[in-house]
C-alpha cells in the first residue's frame, strides 16, 4: 500500500514537472526584421563570441536553444549581405540577448541595399526556424524539398501557368546530384499561385521512382544546359518550348550543342537541331523576351545585353541562318542588325572608342556607375519593358567588382532593348559571394511595374570565400525593387 502510494505521489510530482520541463525545451524566438519595412530578412548571420552562427530562415527567424548560453547574457555578432546593425562604442555590430525558453525578440536591421530581400526560393529548410517556433509559411510544405541546391533559373509561361528550370541540382541523397536540368511548375499568382511577396510554390518533375526527372537525358557523357528558353507558336497556332542546350565536359569545353523542344508526351526536352561549332551565336542563349516594334516582332536574347535577335515564328527560331547581331559598320557610321558579323561586347566597343573608330556619342554598353562615373563591366543580364518608367530596364551582374567577383547587381534604363546602356545603381551587394545570373520575372511585377522581382544564383562559386553558406549556398534569392525610390532618380535623365 505504502509502495503504491509513493508511486502516486511521485506521478504527481512529475506531471506539475512536465510543463516547466516543455517549457525549457522551447527555443529561444529571434526574428530579425527591417526596420523600414517590419519584415522578417532572411539570409543574416547571427555569431556568438564564440562562433557558433544561427542564420535567418525566409521569414527572418532564428529558433535558439543553445544549453550553456540560455539564461544569461549573448552578445550576437550581426552580419548580413546589404544589410547593418548598429555598432557599440567599441565597433562591434551586434546585440546582446538574453536567451529564455519559449521568449521572442526582434532584432532590427538596417537594409543598404535598395532592393529587398525576400525569401530563398529553392532547397531544403526554407523554413526551418519558422517550423521549430511553430510560425505560420506560405508554402504547404515550406521544409521539404526534392533539391539541396539549384543553379542558373529560368521561367516562361507556358499552357497557363510558369513553367521553371535550372541547371545543377544538388539532392540529398549523394554528392553528385542531377546535372541534365531540373524543371518545376508553378501557378501565377492571379491564377491561384502565390503573391510573389510571400513564395513560389514549385512542383517539380519527378521520374517513376520518385526521384528528380533528368530533363534532358543522353547517354553521351557530360552535363547538360539549356539556356535561352522561349514559348513560340507554330503555324496552326500550337504552342513550342525551346531551348538551346549544350553537353560539356566543363565550363571550357563543350562536347554538343543545339536547338531542344520540350516532348509533352515524354514529358522531357530532346534535341530538335544538332549544331555546328561555326554557328556561335546563332541560337537563343540567356534570357529570352519578345519585342515587337517598327521592324516586326522578334526574340531578343540577353546575355550582357541584348545584342542578338531572331524573328518570333517557329520556323525561325529552328534556322540559324534567320539569328541577326547588332554590329558597327563603318560604311553606315551606326550599329545595325544583320548576319554575317558577331555581336558586339561591351569590351569590343570600348576597344572602337580609345582606337576611335566609333564616336562617343553612338556607344550602347558604356555602363558606369551613376554616383561615381567608374565603369561598370557586365557578366549578365535580364532585360525587359517596364511600363511604369516606359523605358527597357536591365537588371545585370558585375564582373570582378572591388566588394566581389560576381556578387554585385545593377539596376540600368535604356530606350531600346540594345541601349544606351549609360548609367547604373547598385541595387543588391553580396560582399566575397556571388550571385550570378539574375533573372527579373516580369510576370510578376505589381502597381503598374513599379514593382518588379529577381532573383539569382546565391554560392560560394568563384567568389574565394572558404565557407559555403549552410542552406542557402547555390540556391536561389528572391528580391523586390521599388523603381520609385528615389536612389534610381538619377537614372531618368539617362534615358533620352
Amino acid at each position: 500500500m505504502r509502495a503504491m502510494t509513493f508511486s502516486r505521489g511521485l506521478l504527481s510530482v512529475l506531471a506539475l514537472m512536465l510543463p516547466a520541463f516543455a517549457s525549457a525545451a522551447d527555443p529561444f524566438a529571434i526574428h530579425v526584421i527591417d526596420e523600414s519595412t517590419g519584415r522578417g530578412v532572411p539570409l543574416v548571420t547571427l555569431t556568438t563570441t564564440n562562433h557558433i552562427a544561427h542564420i535567418t530562415d525566409s521569414a527572418g527567424w532564428i529558433a535558439f536553444n543553445e544549453p550553456g548560453l540560455m539564461e544569461r547574457e549573448v552578445f550576437f555578432h550581426v552580419v548580413s549581405p546589404g544589410y547593418a546593425a548598429g555598432k557599440d562604442g567599441f565597433g562591434y555590430a551586434g546585440v546582446r540577448l538574453t536567451p529564455k525558453a519559449g521568449a521572442t525578440v526582434e532584432v532590427k536591421v538596417m537594409r543598404m541595399n535598395i532592393a529587398e530581400r525576400l525569401y530563398r526560393i529553392t532547397g531544403q529548410g526554407i523554413y526551418r526556424d519558422s517550423e521549430l517556433l511553430a510560425k505560420p509559411a506560405p508554402l504547404p510544405r515550406p521544409n521539404f524539398n526534392f533539391v539541396m541546391g539549384q543553379d542558373s533559373v529560368q521561367a516562361v509561361p507556358f499552357h497557363g501557368r510558369l513553367f521553371w528550370l535550372w541547371g545543377d541540382t544538388n539532392v540529398a541523397h549523394y554528392p553528385l546530384g542531377s546535372f541534365h536540368s531540373t524543371c518545376a511548375w508553378s501557378d501565377l499568382p492571379e491564377k491561384g499561385g502565390l503573391n510573389p511577396d510571400e513564395g513560389v510554390h514549385l512542383e517539380y518533375l519527378t521520374s517513376e521512382d520518385g526521384k528528380l526527372r533528368k530533363m534532358m537525358p543522353t547517354k553521351e557523357p557530360g552535363v547538360v544546359w539549356i539556356f535561352g528558353m522561349l514559348v513560340v507558336a507554330d503555324s496552326e497556332g500550337k504552342e513550342h518550348l525551346l531551348g538551346h542546350y549544350g553537353r560539356f565536359k566543363d565550363l571550357g569545353k563543350r562536347l554538343e550543342h543545339g536547338l531542344c523542344e520540350f516532348d509533352e508526351s515524354q514529358g522531357i526536352f530532346v534535341s530538335s537541331t544538332l549544331l555546328g561549332d561555326e554557328f556561335e551565336w546563332q541560337h537563343p542563349e540567356g534570357n529570352a523576351f519578345r519585342v515587337k516594334n517598327d521592324e516586326g516582332e522578334f526574340f531578343y536574347f540577353s546575355q550582357e545585353f541584348a545584342v542578338t535577335r531572331v524573328p518570333a515564328t517557329y520556323n525561325d527560331v529552328l534556322n540559324p541562318g534567320s539569328y541577326e547581331a547588332l554590329a558597327w559598320s563603318e560604311t553606315e557610321q551606326d550599329y545595325v542588325w544583320q548576319k554575317k558579323l558577331p555581336p558586339v561586347t561591351q569590351k569590343g566597343e570600348a576597344k572602337m572608342l580609345a582606337d576611335k573608330k566609333l564616336p562617343a556619342d553612338r556607344a550602347l554598353l558604356q555602363v558606369q556607375d551613376a554616383l561615381t562615373g567608374k565603369p561598370v563591366a557586365m557578366h549578365r543580364s535580364s532585360v525587359n519593358w517596364n511600363p511604369h518608367r516606359k523605358a527597357w530596364i536591365m537588371i545585370g551582374s558585375q564582373h570582378f567588382a572591388p566588394e566581389s567577383v560576381l556578387g554585385e547587381v545593377w539596376y540600368a534604363e535604356a530606350p531600346t532593348p540594345s541601349g544606351p546602356w549609360t548609367k547604373a545603381v547598385k541595387v543588391a551587394s553580396h560582399p566575397r559571394y556571388t550571385f550570378y545570373n539574375p533573372r527579373h520575372h516580369v510576370l510578376f511585377d505589381q502597381q503598374g511595374g513599379r514593382i518588379i522581382h529577381f532573383e539569382g544564383t546565391y554560392t560560394e562559386t568563384f567568389s574565394g570565400n572558404p565557407v559555403p553558406t549552410p542552406r542557402y549556398d547555390y540556391n536561389q534569392l528572391m528580391y523586390r525593387l521599388d523603381l520609385d525610390d528615389p536612389r534610381l532618380e538619377v537614372l531618368r535623365k539617362a534615358v533620352k
